[in-house]
């Protein structure tokens, strides 16, 4: 059974959902939505400032909320936050609406794309490469269990991680 044409993007912050999810988008003929963007836009502040005013877990609600809508919509590239696969409402729903994509990006691959991004609070500590590895280690296994592909991310561009993504997914219906 082929799954709806809904793509969905997980994967490690810096792995590049947001960079592929757009040009994928376009090369598909879909929408295309970045959920971390949707919740900026919507709320009207930055990720950051959720974070520093209801936490990680008030804003894991919002993602929650948020992934559920997007994720409803037919014909859409989603590019969702690193730890959306921490809530199993969002496992359940990007799992039964869409084929879900992993980007595998290593810690030390997400640290050289992360490092200058000051749009990224659970890396604003003393170590962000330690906070990366530790985050690989909890998020890693689930972004496996949720996948329908794998596809590896690290040092490779933009265009030949599309090419591989448009030759391991199924044909639109």
């Amino acid at each position: 059974m082929v799954k709806k044409q809904n793509i969905f993007l997980i994967g490690p912050m810096g792995a590049g959902k947001t960079t592929i999810g757009r040009q994928l988008a376009t090369r598909r003929g879909l929408e295309f939505v970045d959920s971390d963007h949707e919740l900026q836009k919507r709320t009207g502040v930055d990720i950051p400032t959720i974070f520093e005013f209801e936490g990680e877990d008030g804003f894991r609600l919002r993602e929650r909320d948020m992934v559920d809508e997007l994720s409803q919509r037919e014909g859409v590239v989603l590019a969702t936050g690193g730890g959306v696969v921490l809530i199993p409402d969002n496992r359940r729903n990007l799992s039964g609406r869409g084929t879900v994509i992993y980007l595998y990006c290593p810690p030390e691959q997400q640290f050289e794309r992360t490092r200058h991004d000051k749009n990224r609070p659970l890396l604003q500590t003393p170590d962000p490469l330690a906070r990366l590895r530790a985050l690989f280690e909890v998020r890693d296994p689930l972004y496996r269990e949720l996948a329908d592909i794998i596809i590896i991310t690290d040092r490779r561009s933009a265009s030949t991680v599309i090419k591989e993504i448009l030759q391991r997914l199924p044909e639109p219906d």
